[in-house]
């Protein structure tokens, strides 16, 4: 019979729905349960696509006898992270201090009142490797709890004050220079791996948010070793397994430091930021390869990640079905000889085994391999390879497909529309602009409210019950902002000022600091507040880029003064830890160099000249340019007012600090205004 988790939203919530364990969602009503019976709180925080989240769930969430003790002896709650990042957050800080480490599944045990006093990640139905089983946990808890109750007490009641003595403090609210942003390059050489490209050793996670900061510094400095890591970081991951050879699109991580074989999951987040750094390193150096990657990862989310309702999905699964009914990581993804040849015949076989580097022995196990792409002697005939990816592909779409996981998040939506309306515009990809359209018009129609509210997810139509918080805002702006520059269509950037209104009212405080949370939104045992770039841009960083491109187009003081002060942090964090604050180093980076401001006006915007000035802006590589496009007299965007055209011939205007270049009808005049 289902638990409660039957009429929720949530696929990961959904796939808990049959469990033996009679799970409640995070809700008032499950503490006020636990008071009522006087019994500790499991708390089992995890995400869909999460390899150990089902291994866990299956082991010991699917076992009667584990469910049994789980039933009688506490209020179970399970939590999406995606839905809930703030519950996640909280807990999950709690659980890195006391033990040093995080991840998920994450178990944390809790008192009525939500109070954490026991912490951990996985653990296995049996002892192993010095990890008790899961039934030892739960008995030693509920006997603690029992016998133990004040020192229990004591023990949540000291984590609860020391987590709220973590306040994050900046005095300074000032922005970083260029010398903070030179402290910061020279800290991530020193982390650079020459050899493979990359920071530090595995796993190793695509760092797409510290590229977009080297990508800017080369751009406003003319430093060429950050150019070189950024570029040979992209060739590295784009030649590796963690990119996929076939059917494009990236995994979450590499296991080694080679990028040989990854962590099979495909999260939106990734592949759009990725989509992104991409665009811009073909817009930086004009490389074929990062052209194909770009398009080849924008096309993966279109075909696989687009929604009925015109969104993205969050994430592809690890695991698929082996073919004998096995729920195998990447099974949908590995190759090995024998299968090349059923598909290929012997001779494209041998050539493919060559060119993606499929071995007898494997990369990956049972003697599968990941494709890769690695450097190599000798010419291919690219009719040829091109025809054997297309069979492989097609053989691929006839296995077991990996479980997608539909829940469309705001934040990462946002990402994807930046992505998808940039790679669009550079590479004469309308179809990819109007996807991006697709995406910001279902926020609009299902995720904001008429107070211009945003609700954290959607599924098949139906807006989540959870609030957005910081990223959300933040990145929906973000990505508001990019489509307005590539349409011309003003109203994106009345959309992305409407968000940020909140983030100045409900998220930020006196003294600039940004909270993940709103001011009005559920209390928790803490208001989370982290300004660090992880697997995405920070709600902290995403927010102060979106409210400086907004100061930008809108000359509002008091967007860019909050942009200012939010990136004070930058300041603290950038010269020490770097590669957690590569958003917040790229943003710093627009500020120090204006950001640039153009405005395009044309006798209409199909007119070919109109488009070429338009076409040569976006392809400025100045740190942040916003830009605008329409004609002299029209109402769309701020910069557009008092620009006329120049001679009658379409026209650019130029401007950074309130100062502006001679407007000029030359697309290669204005391209030379947009470099260093």
């Amino acid at each position: 019979m289902p638990n409660r988790l039957a009429h929720e939203t949530s696929p990961y919530l959904l796939q808990h729905a049959d469990n033996p364990v009679d799970w409640w969602p995070w809700s008032e009503a499950a503490f006020a349960e636990a008071r009522k019976r006087n019994v500790p709180v499991l708390l089992s925080v995890g995400y869909s696509s999460c390899h150990w989240c089902h291994v866990m769930a299956h082991e010991s969430f699917e076992d009667q006898e584990t469910a049994d003790l789980l039933n009688a002896h506490f209020v179970n709650i399970k939590v999406d992270r995606e839905e809930r990042p703030d519950v996640d957050a909280v807990y999950m800080e709690a659980v890195q201090a006391a033990t040093g480490q995080g991840g998920w599944p994450m178990t944390v045990f809790l008192t009525p009142d939500a109070e954490p006093f026991y912490f951990g990640t996985y653990f296995p139905p049996a002892p192993r490797h010095g990890m008790p089983s899961f039934r030892q946990v739960l008995e030693g808890v509920q006997q603690a709890w029992a016998e133990r109750r004040d020192e229990v007490a004591e023990v949540a009641a000291k984590i609860v004050r020391d987590l709220a003595g973590r306040e994050i403090s900046y005095g300074d609210s000032r922005a970083p220079g260029d010398e903070e942003l030179a402290q910061a390059l020279l800290a991530l050489t020193r982390e650079y791996d020459p050899q493979r490209g990359g920071f530090g050793g595995a796993p190793k996670f695509p760092p797409s948010m510290v590229i977009e900061f080297l990508l800017r510094h080369h751009a406003r400095t003319g430093a060429e070793g950050a150019l070189q890591m950024a570029r040979d970081t992209c060739e590295r991951m784009a030649r590796g397994g963690i990119y996929d050879q076939l059917g494009g699109g990236f995994a979450r991580y590499s296991v080694d430091r080679d990028w040989i074989v990854p962590h099979f999951e495909k999260m939106l987040y990734d592949n759009a930021l990725l989509c992104r750094v991409y665009a811009h390193l073909w817009r930086a150096t004009g490389s074929e390869l990062a052209r194909r990657v770009a398009l080849e990862t924008a096309d993966f989310m279109v075909r696989e990640l687009r929604t009925a309702e015109g969104g993205f999905a969050s994430a592809l699964d690890a695991d698929s079905d082996d073919g004998t009914g096995r729920h195998v990581e990447g099974a949908y993804y590995v190759w090995t000889p024998g299968q090349l040849t059923e598909v290929l015949g012997a001779d494209d076989a041998e050539l493919a085994a060559q060119y993606f580097r499929v071995t007898e022995e494997g990369t990956f196990e049972e003697g599968a391999s990941v494709l890769q792409l690695p450097q190599q002697e000798g010419v291919f005939d690219a009719d040829r390879i091109e025809s054997v990816k297309q069979r492989l592909l097609a053989s691929r779409a006839g296995r077991p497909a990996p479980g997608r996981d539909d829940k469309v998040v705001a934040a990462w939506n946002g990402l994807a529309i930046a992505a998808l309306a940039e790679t669009g515009a550079y590479f004469d990809r309308p179809d990819l602009v109007e996807a991006a359209l697709g995406a910001a018009d279902l926020l609009v129609r299902l995720h904001l409210d008429d107070h211009a509210r945003l609700s954290r997810t959607s599924k098949d139509g139906h807006a989540g019950a959870n609030a957005g918080v910081l990223e959300d805002y933040a990145d929906v702006a973000e990505g508001f902002l990019a489509l307005a520059s590539v349409t011309g269509e003003g109203v994106w950037l009345d959309f992305a000022g409407f968000l940020l209104d909140h983030v100045l009212a409900r998220f930020a405080d006196d003294s600039g600091s940004l909270y993940d949370t709103a001011s009005d939104a559920e209390r928790l045992i803490r208001r989370p507040q982290d300004p660090t770039d992880n697997a995405t841009p920070s709600g902290w960083s995403a927010a102060a880029g979106a409210l400086l491109s907004y100061a930008a187009h809108t000359a509002s003081e008091r967007h860019r003064t909050a942009a200012e002060k939010a990136l004070g942090v930058v300041k603290a964090l950038g010269p020490r830890v770097p590669r957690f604050i590569g958003w917040g180093l790229a943003v710093a980076e627009a500020l120090l160099d204006g950001p640039r401001e153009v405005a395009v006006v044309g006798p209409a915007p199909a007119d070919a000249g109109t488009r070429a000035l338009h076409r040569t802006a976006l392809l400025g590589t100045a740190p942040g340019a916003v830009v605008a496009v329409g004609t002299p007299d029209g109402d769309e965007f701020p910069l557009l007012a008092d620009r006329p055209l120049s001679g009658g011939e379409p026209t650019a205007y130029v401007c950074r600090n309130f100062t502006c270049d001679a407007p000029t009808t030359d697309p290669e005049r204005l391209r030379t205004a947009l470099t260093r």
